[in-house]
């Protein structure tokens, strides 16, 4: 009772703040881009705060966490909490996200202005191109490329499904690429938060220069026997 409990508290306080500053920083479209990440840096910490004190859920970071720029993420996706958790640790991520996110009203135009990589999953080629395209303008600008290699969110124990676009980034920007593994899925599942702690795992670094299948077979074995031992410590 008091996990459902917890759990719904929780999600009034995220509808009541994402409702207040979607509507209030709205002046905030005809500012300067950085005003934006700046809002949405502070959504996304109040978020995780709420998410601390009110469902007693919190976060454990562990490895070398990347500095901004010159650097590409990949991180696994078993939850809604990792597209929050990267936009709170850094100032100004580009994360790729789907094209569709683009549709939601004030959700897409905060993504438009925050110069967020929307791909057209549908687009095939043309997709990949515009995705390196967008990254390499972001990477210039010193911004952490972020991507959730896998395109969309996974359940825990489903087989791995790692797409090409991380590895036309990987080559075509010739930066790092530093693996995450999580063991969100646990905690953020559906309607319930359950209490305890997310860890959040920065792997090794991808030297760049790999060829495509090497770094696509590094990638995906350092990602899923990591995120597989987190899930079974927590087990």
């Amino acid at each position: 009772m008091i996990l459902y409990l917890r759990s719904t508290l929780f999600l009034i306080w995220f509808a009541a703040l994402s409702l207040a500053m979607n509507v209030g920083c709205l002046p905030l479209l005809l500012a300067p881009r950085q005003f934006v990440m700046k809002a949405g840096r502070l959504w996304a910490r109040l978020v995780l705060f709420g998410l601390d004190r009110i469902a007693g859920l919190g976060l454990e970071i562990r490895g070398r966490m990347p500095e901004a720029g010159g650097v590409l993420i990949a991180v696994k996706h078993l939850s809604m909490w990792e597209t929050v958790a990267m936009q709170a640790l850094y100032a100004d991520p580009a994360i790729v996200i789907k094209r569709e996110l683009l549709w939601i009203p004030f959700y897409g135009w905060y993504c438009r202005k925050m110069r967020l990589i929307a791909v057209d999953r549908g687009a095939g080629m043309q997709a990949i191109r515009a995705l390196l395209a967008s990254a390499k303008s972001a990477a210039k600008d010193g911004r952490p490329i972020v991507i959730f290699p896998e395109g969309t969110r996974r359940e825990i124990g489903a087989p791995p499904d790692y797409k090409r676009g991380v590895s036309a980034l990987y080559g075509g920007l010739d930066v790092p690429c530093v693996p995450v593994a999580l063991n969100s899925g646990l905690y953020w599942g559906g309607f319930l938060r359950r209490p305890g702690k997310i860890v959040l795992e920065f792997l090794e670094p991808i030297a760049p220069g790999l060829p495509r299948r090497e770094f696509m077979a590094l990638l995906e074995s350092r990602i899923e026997e990591a995120t597989n031992r987190l899930l079974a410590e927590d087990r």
